[in-house]
């Protein structure tokens, strides 16, 4: 949780030019804030926070900041890639306080295989990947599991069936949400050309008699 330290440095001067020169350096720039703080600029090395986005609780870790000796609990609130080389360019950072409570983004993990994939040849549908919590920054949960082994062809997995300790924590989606199905694969549909009938380019016959009357007086 709480025991992974990154280094940070305030950021006196701040601006495009500046920030250019620090990513050249081999650091971004970032900001803190939170409830009850001033916002401080800082730079970060981003090899820090790759190691914290890529680690199991990914963007929910609550790790320690340190700015020049002062050290805070935070969350990565928000990233900024280079459009082109997809690299990291700027982080927002959000202190916390671990007795009050926060809203998170959890990811949701299918566990085993679903029987209607393995002896129906159905496909298991992922509908949301996260589920929207509320929870002591202490009890989030790395991911939110559903076991779906006994899952068949047509069955569903709704928010109100997720298991999570209701002592601890509040699910904020509706309850009757759809998060993941056993569905059939998508039948390729075939399209069917028309084909002419007889009826379909003869003439009817009130045309044709019309037609032959009009070219016998057209001859007189």
């Amino acid at each position: 949780m709480a025991n992974t330290v990154v280094q940070a440095t305030v950021r006196e001067a701040v601006g495009k030019n500046k920030n250019r020169r620090l990513r050249s350096s081999g650091r971004i720039p970032g900001v803190v804030y939170g409830r009850g703080i001033t916002p401080v600029s800082v730079s970060v090395d981003p090899r820090d926070i790759h190691r914290i986005l890529h680690s199991g609780s990914g963007r929910n870790t609550i790790f320690k900041l340190d700015i020049d000796g002062t050290s805070r609990d935070v969350l990565i609130r928000d990233l900024q890639l280079d459009p082109l080389k997809d690299t990291l360019v700027h982080a927002d950072f959000q202190a916390i306080a671990m007795d009050q409570a926060m809203v998170f983004e959890v990811p949701v993990e299918a566990l085993g295989s679903a029987k209607g994939v393995k002896t129906g040849g159905g496909l298991l549908e992922i509908v949301m990947r996260t589920i929207e919590v509320e929870c002591l920054p202490g009890d989030v949960p790395e991911h939110i599991q559903i076991d779906v082994s006994d899952m068949d062809i047509g069955d569903t997995q709704r928010v109100s069936q997720l298991k999570v300790d209701a002592s601890k924590i509040k699910i904020l989606n509706d309850p009757d949400l759809v998060v993941l199905s056993v569905v059939l694969p998508a039948a390729e549909k075939v399209e069917e050309v028309a084909v002419p009938t007889e009826e379909a380019t003869s003439e009817p016959e009130v045309i044709k008699k019309g037609k032959a009357e009009e070219e016998e007086a057209a001859k007189e």
